[in-house]
């Protein structure tokens, strides 16, 4: 006979092969899964990144000739300041000269001929077609004065703004032809530089907003900038757009060229966010483990966007106020019932 069956008790009597009898083996309870929670909340936060570039002035120009000739003059080197209307280069216009002298007297002439045939036609004594001729002629000798004219113009090429000369490419007594990159002129007091951000952090950013400026080459001090351009277009690749930043002031020793790093910092913006650790990855995609009715968690998919610290925004997916596992997820299944817990007791239970 089988002995009294005690409080605790965790087996059975059955007969063995001899007529005994003995306990069956206790089954076994599945231990608590233990989890730590966290909650997705909406909060307004300001993300800061960093990015790198170079130095590059604003206003640039390479400065070309119109008209082909012997360079005369070049008053300015490679590192000259030169002011707005000064002369940068002088070319040989004595040919150009001679030819504007030739259209003066033929247009000199042509009218003359106009008003002597003006005066015979009001005596009808020349036809009205060869007033007409002369007339065309008049044109024709005027606009080929106004267009030596504007040649010649071009035989002297003057700064378009105060700046710096940061390349000579040709000397005086070389003959320049047409369409010939002579200098390049650079406004070093106009110094920005471009890079690339996330399409998540441009809607945060505005023209005008601030920036800091780090520049290798003159230590670890920042200097203020702001945001001067945000172009329109997003590269359909990379999600990628382009700001541009500008330095305002130019602090002394900056050039452009130099290595630069720069700080960013959007407005305060409301984010759906959990903790890092609560986002979860695998060749399916990004998941978190939401906890539902029953402390059951089912596995959810969402669309994560910027990080902030410890904190990582979720764009999709998941409700503010939904609680996420955050740690416990050794051996966590879709369905599970697990046991929260507090922090740091997660892991030691699931050992």
């Amino acid at each position: 006979m089988c002995g009294a069956v005690s409080l605790f008790a965790l087996s059975a009597c059955t007969p063995d092969a001899d007529g005994q009898t003995q306990a069956k083996p206790a089954k076994r309870t599945a231990p608590e899964h233990l989890v730590e929670l966290a909650q997705a909340r909406e909060q307004r936060l300001r993300y800061t990144a960093e990015r790198q570039g170079s130095l590059r002035a604003l206003r640039h120009v390479k400065v070309f000739n119109q008209e082909e000739g012997r360079v005369l003059a070049m008053p300015a080197r490679e590192g000259d300041t030169v002011h707005q209307g000064d002369v940068l280069v002088r070319l040989d216009d004595r040919l150009l000269r001679a030819e504007l002298d030739k259209a003066t007297a033929t247009l000199q002439q042509a009218e003359l001929d106009v008003r002597r045939l003006q005066g015979l036609m009001s005596k009808k004594l020349v036809a009205e077609e060869s007033l007409n001729r002369a007339t065309t002629a008049l044109a024709i000798a005027r606009a080929e004065e106004r267009l030596l004219n504007a040649r010649l113009g071009y035989m002297t090429i003057v700064a378009p703004f105060e700046g710096k000369i940061a390349e000579r490419r040709i000397e005086p007594g070389d003959v320049a032809p047409k369409h010939t990159h002579l200098l390049t002129l650079i406004d070093p007091s106009s110094l920005v530089t471009e890079f690339q951000v996330s399409e998540l952090i441009l809607p945060g950013l505005k023209i005008g907003d601030p920036a800091e400026v780090r520049i290798d080459a003159l230590g670890n001090q920042s200097y203020p900038g702001r945001i001067s351009r945000i172009y329109p277009t997003v590269d359909p690749l990379t999600r990628q757009g382009l700001i541009e930043v500008e330095l305002a002031p130019v602090p002394p020793g900056a050039s452009p060229g130099q290595f630069c790093r720069v700080t960013l910092q959007t407005g305060a913006q409301p984010h759906l966010v959990v903790p890092v650790g609560a986002l979860q990855r695998d060749n399916q995609g990004e998941y978190v483990f939401v906890l539902g009715e029953g402390n059951t968690v089912h596995r959810t998919t969402v669309q994560s966007g910027l990080r902030f610290a410890d904190l990582i925004e979720i764009l999709s997916g998941l409700n503010n106020g939904q609680q996420v596992v955050t740690r416990g997820f050794l051996g966590l299944n879709n369905g599970q019932v697990v046991k929260p817990v507090e922090r740091g007791k997660a892991d030691a239970g699931n050992a």
